[in-house]
């Protein structure tokens, strides 16, 4: 019963633990004959049941009576049920922490410590999303995580410290969710369908849903022709086929990318910034190359918020009833390079073999499979790998890097740990 990460994000909530990302269920919920579906299932019929789909639960979380579903109070019950959808998926049955967007206020967090009560796992925690995304980053000045949501993007900016990234201020941009997007982009290829082989994939809710489902595997497609995507939606016996221009399609979204990107250039003005990219803007056509031009800017991977908040447990859980927003952590990467840290250690907390398996070797030149080798300098212990990458301390690095006691070097996430110790009385 190991401890879980619940990230509530609306575009595609997730459950992570030690050993990365174990569900994700995007925000969709749909209520026919007094049943609940959720996640995918809900999501993939959406556009048919546009009257008993709801996806603004968690947007909107809510205590406010709704009357048009049968069994349902509010958007508090939908948002319920869809902790227990992941509690159940996840096996979330013992200590949770949830990460949290910045946009969710006070009387929001509330009710969501309040659901959690009410559910079969102990919330002991809670921490901005934006605040676990910036932990890794080693940039110096400050940092704006942009998270895409369903209905809108979320702007938070992060100042680092010395020590530690405190948030500093939140924006939220609407009108630019990826459910936006995606409304954008069914316009454009039905109107390319109207024009090309005159035929409308959105006469009918079935074939607007083929549509829906199929945009995000046609943007993923790698082809010979790099200048178009090729549409093809099969309905009935018939197969449809349309050519978007990928020019078209970025010109097409790009009053949208300037919306968000003159929020950005607003929380980075007067400063040296670095914008990060929550996993979702992986897949919108152009974004990167739009944005790329003013600032630099990274895409988050998936699970590095849910193993952020595994790394910082104790900043983040208080230890007693009274949970609060977390929204300071320590930085990942002190301003203290490791070279200096481990200079500065007294020599009795200095490492003396690297334990691999269950062997202890004491430390000299040393060849790592996979890793490269470990060299003795006048101050202290390198592991050079060249241009492969390899964890350190759960930190993904190249090239020499210094190391001490206790550092934890690993050739991939699932690889088998090798540790450095001191052995006494060598």
């Amino acid at each position: 019963m190991s401890l879980k990460v619940i990230e509530l994000n609306d575009n595609v909530l997730r459950v992570g633990d030690e050993s990365g990302i174990l569900v994700e269920s995007p925000g969709f919920a749909l209520v026919l004959d007094k049943q609940m579906q959720l996640g995918d299932v809900a999501k993939d019929q959406a556009r048919i049941h546009p009257t008993s789909s709801y996806n603004k639960y968690l947007h909107e979380l809510s205590l406010d009576p709704i009357s048009h579903a049968i069994g349902i109070r509010h958007f508090a019950d939908i948002a319920y049920a869809h902790l227990l959808h992941l509690a159940e998926e996840g096996g979330v049955d013992a200590e949770a922490i949830f990460a949290v967007p910045g946009n969710f206020t006070r009387a929001q967090l509330a009710i969501l410590l309040g659901l959690a009560k009410q559910s079969p796992f102990q919330a002991v925690g809670m921490v901005d999303s934006a605040i676990a995304a910036a932990h890794a980053a080693t940039h110096t000045g400050s940092i704006i995580y942009a998270e895409m949501q369903l209905h809108q993007v979320v702007l938070t900016k992060i100042v680092a410290g010395q020590d530690s990234h405190q948030r500093e201020s939140v924006i939220q941009v609407p009108g630019v969710g990826s459910q936006n997007f995606m409304d954008r982009m069914m316009q454009l290829a039905t109107g390319l369908f109207i024009e090309q082989c005159r035929f409308n994939p959105q006469h009918d809710a079935e074939s607007e849903q083929k549509l829906y489902n199929a945009l995000p595997h046609w943007l993923k497609q790698d082809g010979k022709d790099q200048n178009s995507l090729l549409l093809e939606l099969k309905v009935n016996t018939a197969v449809h086929a349309a050519k978007m221009p990928r020019e078209s399609l970025i010109n097409y979204l790009s009053r949208d990318y300037k919306s968000i990107g003159q929020q950005v250039a607003e929380l980075a003005a007067g400063g040296d910034s670095k914008l990060l990219l929550s996993p979702d803007f992986a897949d919108l056509p152009g974004f990167r190359s739009f944005l790329g031009e003013s600032i630099e800017l990274e895409v988050l991977p998936v699970g590095a918020i849910s193993r952020a908040v595994i790394l910082n447990r104790d900043s983040i859980v208080s230890g007693d009833d009274q949970i609060q927003l977390t929204t300071s952590l320590p930085r990942a990467v002190s301003l203290l390079s490791q070279s200096e840290r481990i200079a500065a250690e007294p020599e009795q907390q200095r490492a003396t073999h690297v334990l691999v398996g269950s062997t202890a070797i004491p430390l000299g030149s040393i060849h790592l499979p996979a890793l490269g080798r470990i060299e003795k300098h006048e101050d202290g212990f390198y592991l050079d790998s060249g241009k492969q990458e390899f964890l350190l301390n759960r930190q993904k690095v190249t090239g020499k890097q210094a190391l001490g006691l206790g550092d934890l070097i690993q050739s991939s996430e699932d690889s088998e740990s090798i540790r450095l110790i001191q052995v006494n009385n060598v």
